[in-house]
C-alpha cells in the first residue's frame, strides 16, 4: 500500500510586517536627521549670539571670555517658525568693565537670562528689524578682597553674617591697638552700589570721647560708592546682597531691542 504524506500549505509572506519595519526604519532616519538639523540650527545661532555679544563687550571697552550662549527650549526650529524663544541664557566668563572713574570691576561670571525673545524669521533673515527680549536678567559676584582694594583702606576684612556685610579691622589709636567691627549699609544709587559702615564698635574700648571720634572717623574712610561697570544689553544694576564669597550683583533689563543693542 501506498503512503500517503500531507504537504504543508505554503507560508504567507508577512508583507505588512516586513513594510512596517521599513516604515519605522525610515522614520528613525527622518527623525535622526531633523534631529541632528536642530542641533545643527542651534550650534549656529549659539556662535552667531556669542560672536554678536563680544562685539557689544567690545564696543563698552570691557573684557571678557568667549561668550557661552544656549538657547532653551526644544525642538530649537519650531521656535524660529513661532518667532519667539522662551530663554537664550549668556554667560560671560572672567568679566571686566570700566566704571568711569578709572577702575575696573572683575565679575568672575555674569550670568545673563533673557526671556520672552520676540524675533521674527523675517528680521533674522534679513539682519534687521527688531528682536526684542520682553526681560534680562543677570547675575555677577564682586568678591570681597576686589571690595577691600576699592575702598582703599589696609587691614580690613569683609565678610557676611545674617545676610549682612560685616567688615572688621585692627587700628592703632593713641597708642592702643583698637579691635573694630562694623556692618554695611547697602544702597542701589544712580545705578551704582553705595557702601557705608554704622554701627562701628572698638572691643574693650575705654570710655574716652577721643576715641570714639576716631572710630566714626575711620568708618567715614570705608564708605565707598561703586559705580556698575559698562555692561552689554543695556543691563543695570538692581540690587545686592551679601554672600559668603562677594556681593551678589543683580542687574536687569526690560524691552531691550538685541538688534539695536547689536544683535
Amino acid at each position: 500500500m501506498a503512503e500517503v504524506y500531507e504537504t504543508a500549505p505554503p507560508r504567507r509572506r508577512r508583507r505588512g510586517r516586513g513594510l512596517l519595519i521599513v516604515v519605522v526604519i525610515l522614520l528613525l532616519i527622518l527623525l535622526g536627521g531633523a534631529f541632528v538639523a536642530d542641533r545643527w540650527g542651534r550650534s549656529f545661532a549659539q556662535g552667531l549670539i556669542s560672536d554678536k555679544v563680544a562685539e557689544q563687550v567690545r564696543a563698552q571697552k570691557a573684557s571678557s571670555d568667549t561668550p557661552e550662549v544656549a538657547i532653551e527650549g526644544f525642538p530649537f526650529v519650531t521656535q524660529v517658525l513661532d518667532g519667539l524663544y522662551k530663554e537664550i541664557r549668556i554667560q560671560l566668563p572672567n568679566f571686566s568693565g570700566p566704571t568711569g572713574t578709572g577702575d575696573d570691576i572683575h565679575l568672575n561670571l555674569l550670568d545673563i537670562h533673557a526671556k520672552d525673545v520676540k524675533a521674527p524669521l523675517d528680521a533674522l533673515r534679513s539682519g534687521q528689524g527688531d528682536v526684542v527680549a520682553g526681560s534680562l536678567t543677570a547675575n555677577g559676584k564682586i568678591d570681597y578682597p576686589q571690595l577691600v582694594n576699592l575702598i582703599g583702606q589696609k587691614g580690613v576684612t569683609l565678610s557676611a553674617k545674617d545676610g549682612k556685610l560685616v567688615g572688621s579691622a585692627k587700628v592703632t589709636a593713641l597708642g592702643q591697638q583698637l579691635d573694630l567691627s562694623g556692618t554695611a549699609k547697602l544702597t542701589v544709587v544712580n545705578g551704582g552700589i553705595q557702601v557705608r559702615f554704622t554701627d562701628v564698635k572698638a572691643a574693650n574700648l575705654p570710655d574716652v570721647p577721643l576715641f570714639q571720634g576716631f572710630i566714626d572717623s575711620y568708618a567715614q574712610k570705608l564708605a565707598v560708592d561703586l559705580p556698575a561697570p559698562k555692561l552689554p544689553l543695556q543691563l543695570k544694576v538692581q540690587s545686592v546682597a551679601p554672600e559668603a564669597d562677594g556681593l551678589n550683583v543683580t542687574f536687569g533689563a526690560t524691552d531691550v531691542n538685541l538688534n539695536a543693542g547689536g544683535l
